[in-house]
């Protein structure tokens, strides 16, 4: 059976109810603009009929609101489109996905067949992600005490972790980050890593602290594989290679569970970002040491009470 459902009278067109009928066989149809734009993707786009029986079902549900609520094509407005937008209970993933179908028809609809005059396409978009998050997790004190009290030097790949997490919480560098450090990249008689490849674009200069010199020189020195390789950090297997950024995540994290901390790589970066909010930095200056693209990221920090901060962190008393 693949008998054709004329919607165009129907007051909402779900996309559990187009789902529905096209499992029983029903193929949903709707006004030409609509059945246009589907052999547009077909026969330009070239995607799969599976694809465009999903955005079918999008777009007959958008066809059942626009109906509803008396509207045209080209009456649309984007308060309109958040109001259907909103209408789905669905998880954020699908939700997403959802917004990519009609934001796929709405750039036909201003490009192709100049229905709309605004390219509307632009301005569906979702809440902000750092307002969906829950603040960024850190490290106390006392945890921070704890880490570093328990780790070993016994081995090379002890020394390896013993570098790298004094990377992640001095300076606050990513994981792949730390990959990507080579010998070029850091000036021991200046103190100063250079950090070149950042979401940023834009090469970061910065300090060394005395101890993490110490930690990066132990390693280099005493602990590094022979090797013409300029990568920092390799393993320490046959045939050194440089270590890939998972590899650091779970050697932190390993040194983190035998500290007795359930934590990961990224809360030493976090508890770095912290420490600049608290000492006084201005969230551009923290948006540029940590390599952020946008201020958007850097702004998830501001969430926590800072004044409960420096009672936490330095014992101060308010």
């Amino acid at each position: 059976m693949n008998e054709a459902l004329n919607l165009e009278n129907t007051s909402h067109a779900s996309i559990g109810l187009s789902g529905h009928l096209h499992q029983k066989g029903y193929k949903v149809k709707l006004p030409d603009i609509y059945e246009q734009y589907f052999l547009y993707l077909e026969h330009t786009r070239e995607i799969s009929q599976a694809q465009i029986t999903s955005v079918r079902r999008v777009l007959a549900s958008l066809y059942g609101y626009l109906e509803n609520h008396k509207l045209s094509l080209a009456a649309l407005k984007i308060e309109h489109l958040d109001a259907f937008m909103g209408e789905f209970k669905v998880a954020k993933t699908t939700l997403r996905i959802y917004r990519y179908r009609v934001r796929g028809f709405l750039k036909y609809l201003y490009a192709e067949r100049k229905i709309i005059k605004k390219d509307l396409a632009s301005l569906l978009v979702g809440a902000p992600l750092f307002a969906q998050k829950k603040p960024p997790k850190f490290l106390r004190p006392q945890e921070l005490q704890k880490l570093f009290s328990s780790l070993k030097l016994a081995t090379s790949v002890d020394i390896r972790t013993y570098a790298m997490i004094h990377l992640a919480y001095a300076l606050g560098l990513r994981p792949i980050e730390i990959s990507r450090i080579t010998l070029d990249h850091i000036s021991f008689t200046r103190g100063e890593l250079s950090i070149r490849e950042r979401k940023t674009k834009n090469p970061t200069i910065l300090p060394l602290p005395k101890q993490t010199i110490k930690a990066l020189a132990a390693y280099v020195f005493k602990a590094r594989p022979k090797t013409e390789l300029r990568d920092i950090f390799l393993t320490h297997s046959r045939p050194h290679l440089p270590l890939r950024p998972g590899t650091v995540i779970c050697a932190i994290r390993r040194a983190m569970k035998e500290a007795g901390l359930s934590s990961s790589a990224y809360w030493l970066r976090h508890t770095y970002a912290q420490n600049l909010l608290l000492l006084g930095r201005t969230i551009y200056e923290i948006k540029e040491m940590m390599g952020h693209q946008n201020i958007q990221s850097t702004q998830r920090y501001l969430y926590i009470d800072t004044e409960r901060m420096r009672k936490v962190l330095f014992n101060e008393t308010l």
